[in-house]
């Protein structure tokens, strides 16, 4: 059973002691002679093992069943980074293969972007030996050089409207006051990191590709049809600051930027993200649906504000003849669906075909304009908000939109295998492997291929 949180709560009388409930919700055994558990009015995590249910608190700093992923650090201390558990063995890994997309995240990359000036230079201190991942713990660090404090003096006493300083206060009773702490976008290095390395698993052993693109500032939409998802490169969503694959299109979303950035002020936007070439079966019901898992990724992203999976909200307005997908078996014996409103996903289930989600980023808190607000003390004042800050966050969430849905992707493609490719397959159910011009070299020539170099 994973994890999950019971109607009538448990808790601990001594703090940071693990108590185990058996099935039926009895005593049955402490690593504490003294302790004891007690029914309270909090909330509490129970998770199974070998047959019993332990009582654990939760941080919120760890994402994943299998490939795990935790990140740290905050956005003005010594630097930030993460911890990437549960990679298999023999997968060819550098720093480089994370610095790209590190490099595409990082502050500073144009006018529109937050001036902050870091480098984001990740290192690999473990897990990784000869080029290849070890199936240890992978260890990256990204340290902060560019921190400025004193910008935040009025924040230590005077909170930023829409932003997580009340709320990490009312939770915790302190907070990092510079730059936001955990809160903070530049925690997002650690999820980039670990989603370069759930890419190239993904890449090397699916095909699959995850790309993502912004199809909204403010009031200027991306029209669907003007971008292709079956031939969409990189190269494309690149080729301008605001990462729109449609040049007429992102001058606008550019201006749009332009006009509020000169103000002091911000907007928000949408990304589009699709994930091609994925294997059939990934995701469980009930509660692991893999839009589920997918909606929970992508709104742990700082600024996220609404999720949308296939047709989303306007299927809502369609008849089910008009929004059903209809099935047909293609030129390589494959069952696929002739239109794709369901997003990729029927049932909790991958079907094989394009994954495609929108996520909803608001503006940018952190503005320059006065603002009406209240300090610690409760005393109500003004805020004018000093620090360096992107006026729309969404060009800089294209790479961590992408991070989040490749991390869930690739976690359900190793649960997937644990489970149900054990045993030998019915290929006429499971469809044939990708066509030959398609399929990347699988890991196990991957790896021949960097040994002989």
């Amino acid at each position: 059973m994973s994890a999950m949180a019971l109607g009538k709560a448990v808790a601990l009388d001594c703090p940071g002691r693990l108590g185990v409930l058996d099935t039926e919700g009895g005593l049955r055994r402490c690593k504490a002679d003294a302790v004891r558990l007690a029914a309270v009015g909090m909330p509490a995590l129970l998770h199974s093992r070998r047959g019993r249910l332990e009582v654990r608190a939760g941080a919120g700093n760890t994402y994943g069943t299998v490939f795990r992923v935790t990140t740290f650090g905050e956005s003005h201390g010594g630097g930030v980074g993460c911890i990437i558990d549960g990679c298999p063995p023999r997968l060819p890994l550098s720093e480089a293969d994370m610095q790209e997309d590190l490099d595409r995240r990082r502050p500073g990359q144009s006018r529109i972007t937050t001036p902050r000036n870091e480098t984001d230079t990740c290192k690999i201190i473990s897990g990784v030996g000869n080029g290849l991942t070890l199936g240890t713990p992978i260890a990256v660090t990204v340290p902060n050089t560019d921190q400025r404090g004193g910008d935040y003096s009025e924040m230590s006493v005077a909170y930023r409207p829409s932003h997580a300083d009340a709320t990490y206060d009312f939770k915790y009773g302190v907070r990092a006051i510079q730059g936001g702490g955990r809160s903070s976008a530049r925690e997002t290095i650690g999820r980039v990191a670990a989603g370069a390395v759930a890419k190239k698993l993904l890449k090397l052993k699916a095909g699959t590709e995850v790309l993502a693109y912004v199809s909204r500032v403010h009031g200027v939409e991306l029209p669907e049809d003007l971008v292709d998802h079956e031939t969409l490169t990189l190269e494309q969503v690149e080729s301008n600051i605001v990462r729109c694959p449609h040049e007429e299109t992102a001058n606008k979303m550019i201006d749009a930027i332009d006009a509020v950035r000169v103000k002091g002020d911000s907007v928000g936007g949408v990304v589009t993200c699709i994930a091609r070439n994925v294997p059939k079966g990934l995701g469980s019901p009930v509660f692991d649906k893999l839009e589920a898992e997918l909606a929970k990724a992508a709104m742990s992203l700082p600024a996220t504000k609404g999720f949308e999976i296939g047709s989303g909200f306007a299927g809502s307005l369609q008849r089910g003849s008009e929004h059903n997908d209809e099935f047909y078996v293609d030129e390589h014996g494959n069952v696929r669906t002739r239109t794709n409103r369901s997003g990729g996903i029927q049932g909790g289930i991958s079907n094989g075909e394009t994954i495609v989600l929108r996520i909803a980023f608001k503006p940018t808190s952190t503005i320059t304009s006065k603002q009406k607000t209240v300090t610690r003390d409760k005393k109500e004042t003004e805020l004018r908000a000093r620090g360096r800050h992107d006026p729309c966050v969404v060009p800089r969430a294209v790479p961590m939109v992408e991070a989040m849905v490749a991390l869930v992707l690739a976690d359900a493609l190793l649960q997937h295998y644990a489970q149900c490719q054990l045993l030998p397959q019915d290929p006429v159910l499971q469809g044939n492997e990708l066509p030959e011009e398609k399929r990347e070299p699988t890991l196990k020539e991957q790896a021949s291929i960097y040994s002989e170099h």
